[in-house]
């Protein structure tokens, strides 16, 4: 049932390959080695998800891929496969000596990275091929003891990773394939500089293949991210929310002081459900709930920016194992984790952008597995109401009346709106332009004008500029100031809802549920 669910996702790709051919089993990869292929077998996959089955291809033939799809899909192995391949053609030609690795995959949190270099592992095992994860918050010493004899695929924070590039203990000039794994969050989170220096002034040659992932791709990332790649494939891929999903949805209205008893009504589930993952905005509010339920009883952990990386896998590995099933985890902590058997995801906080409500959504039901999503609205929530409305109608969905109330009070919001941008997490942003498609070279063109004023009044020159500007700018005395154009924010992607509400013990119903 699953792998049919599957076929009827849809898949996009701009601009269009008419001639791609999707893999429709592993053992068709053209050149696959011997090796990789026993532990395809070994990990259990049996046919191809839709972003291995058409990402894959794309890869192969060398294209740079701006990939859109929902955590869980199956983006790790997509991007890992090929560089892969390649590598296990090339035993005994590596360097052993320097830490020189041909896939450079960058990643927002440690844990992410760590998880990444899990799979990595799991898929060159037995092959010669070396993988190695360096992550901040650990010592120097051992991000050096990874890098040792040498390293073929390298995982790592920009951060940690930039810090060793600058003292010459690792070299990126042999990079061949270059991954930004969850890219929006990692420019999102402050990485940009770090990754602008990676990418443009460690030497990593401008003829490698760039491949960057996420869930959803708003629009100012995709343009920000074009500055990275060459021409680029973008590749859409139905998200969370489609008609294949396995996520149940609901939505409750629950004020701030009714929120702890209403989270304790749905614990009261979790011994028959599984593994819980309950969201909040905060590392204070994180402490707090953790503080609430233990004291209620229940056996939790947490992940937040305040604990030790120790702490913090310690806390990760209690939770995957059931010794510890109830998870209290902020935004950053928890981005890109690929925890397989979640059964309920709890949004104590609801999400403060749309985006991060489909990453946080993503964490359950994944490849196949069926899960439940519960969001906790209040009038804290304004200020997502609308895109969170659109991204339910976009899925065929009537919003809850207390969502759409909200919604419409702020002015900004139109029933009915955005239904193009439906199914998937982002769209490719080169559509809207007038003349189609920019090449590389239009692109670089088009530079030109990112300091208008400065090239304008200044040939170039920023002193110039200033001086010019206090004569003829915009800050001249009556000179007339127009309204400036708002800068619009990508729509969010979501998922598919229905209706009902939970129910504590006694029957209880908890909050006005959708």
């Amino acid at each position: 049932e699953f792998f049919q669910q599957q076929d009827e996702i849809p898949v996009e790709i701009s601009p269009e390959e008419p001639g791609l051919q999707p893999l429709e089993d592993f053992s068709a990869l053209g050149g696959i080695h011997p090796t990789l292929a026993n532990n395809i077998l070994a990990a259990g996959y049996q046919l191809p998800t839709p972003v291995q089955k058409w990402g894959i291809p794309l890869l192969l033939s060398g294209k740079d891929v701006m990939a859109c799809a929902q955590t869980g899909s199956g983006k790790t192995a997509f991007y890992l496969f090929p560089p892969i391949m390649h590598l296990l053609g090339l035993q005994g030609q590596r360097d052993t000596q320097h830490a020189t690795p041909a896939v450079l995959i960058l990643g927002p949190t440690r844990e992410l990275c760590v998880q990444i270099f899990e799979e990595a592992e799991r898929f060159t095992r037995n092959s010669g091929v070396k993988a190695a994860v360096v992550y901040g918050g650990t010592d120097y010493k051992e991000s050096l003891r990874q890098l040792q004899g040498g390293v073929d695929i390298l995982v790592a924070t920009p951060g940690r990773l930039q810090d060793l590039s600058d003292r010459k203990q690792c070299s990126l000039k042999s990079v061949e394939r270059l991954v930004l794994d969850e890219a929006d969050r990692m420019l999102d989170m402050g990485f940009e500089p770090q990754i602008r220096s990676i990418i443009q002034k460690s030497g990593m040659p401008k003829t490698r293949q760039t491949v960057m992932t996420s869930a959803t791709f708003p629009a100012e990332v995709q343009h920000l991210a074009q500055e990275f790649m060459g021409s680029y494939s973008f590749m859409a891929v139905g998200r969370v929310g489609g008609t294949a999903s396995t996520i149940q949805q609901r939505l409750a209205w629950v004020e701030d002081s009714a929120k702890d008893t209403f989270l304790f009504g749905l614990l009261l589930r979790q011994p028959e459900l599984g593994l819980f993952l309950v969201f909040v905005n905060t590392k204070q509010q994180a402490t707090d709930v953790e503080r609430f339920l233990r004291g209620c009883g229940f056996n939790t952990q947490s992940i937040h920016g305040d604990r030790t990386q120790q702490e913090r896998e310690w806390a990760l590995e209690a939770f995957k194992s059931g010794s510890s099933p109830i998870l209290i985890a902020t935004d950053v902590a928890a981005r890109g984790l690929d925890i397989p058997n979640v059964a309920c995801v709890i949004q104590y906080d609801l999400a403060m952008s749309v985006d991060d409500y489909v990453h946080r959504i993503g964490r359950t039901g994944r490849i196949g597995k069926k899960g439940i999503s519960v969001g906790m609205v209040n009038n804290r929530n304004k200020g997502v109401a609308a895109e969170l409305c659109t991204l339910l109608e976009n899925n065929g969905n009537q919003p809850p009346a207390f969502l759409l109330g909200m919604a419409l009070s702020t002015g900004s919001y139109q029933p009915g709106s955005g239904e193009a941008q439906g199914l998937y997490g982002g769209q490719d942003v080169r559509r809207s332009l007038r003349k189609g498609f920019q090449t590389a070279e239009e692109r670089e063109q088009a530079k030109k004008f990112t300091d208008f004023h400065k090239n304008a009044y200044g040939q170039g020159n920023e002193e110039l500029a200033k001086e010019a500007a206090q004569t003829v700018g915009p800050a001249m005395p009556g000179a007339y100031h127009g309204a400036a154009a708002s800068k619009g924010k990508g729509k969010g992607r979501g998922g598919k809802g229905g209706k009902g509400s939970f129910q504590g013990s006694g029957g209880q119903s908890y909050g006005q549920s959708w």
